[in-house]
């Protein structure tokens, strides 16, 4: 069986999401996906009436904010998440929008072809934040091959 790699990533916007001073990031939205959709690698992502997946409310808070996506594997996500520069610059200015949160995403493997529910994203996140990477829930510095593959090397990559 092939397997395809899912992650979820969360932020807590600082203001309220519609709030002006989030506009700058909001904006880029569309054009920072349209350019994942293109990436060698992409599956899909995750998208609520809009374009993006900014109104999908997976939390009680309101100003949580839920991004999914499932790559063909571990070097296609890194390769738009770190080495893209569209993706870069707007990552490296995160912290003009967004809180600090301690376990913000979560990697695991699915059978190709499956699409993850916000709650299996969820569920993910917390595994995480209980156990530690695992091969159910694991980061780019530590992550895990997917079933049947013998290594994965660790992604050491950084934003900013």
């Amino acid at each position: 069986m092939q397997h395809h790699l899912a992650q979820i990533n969360i932020a807590r916007f600082r203001l309220p999401m519609a709030d002006p001073a989030n506009a700058e990031f909001v904006g880029n939205l569309d054009r920072v996906n349209a350019i994942a959709e293109t990436q060698p690698g992409f599956v899909w992502r995750l998208k609520g009436d809009g374009n993006n997946a900014l109104d999908i409310q997976a939390f009680d808070d309101p100003n949580m904010a839920i991004n999914m996506s499932v790559w063909t594997d571990l070097d296609a996500l890194a390769a738009f998440v770190y080495r893209n520069m569209d993706h870069r610059e707007i990552m490296r200015r995160r912290r003009e929008w967004f809180e600090r949160i301690e376990i913000y995403m979560a990697l695991w493997w699915i059978p190709a072809g499956h699409i993850p529910s916000a709650a299996e994203g969820k569920a993910r996140l917390d595994l995480l934040a209980r156990l530690g990477p695992t091969p159910e829930a694991f980061v780019f510095r530590q992550p895990f091959p997917p079933p049947g593959a013998e290594t994965v090397a660790p992604i050491l990559d950084r934003c900013a």
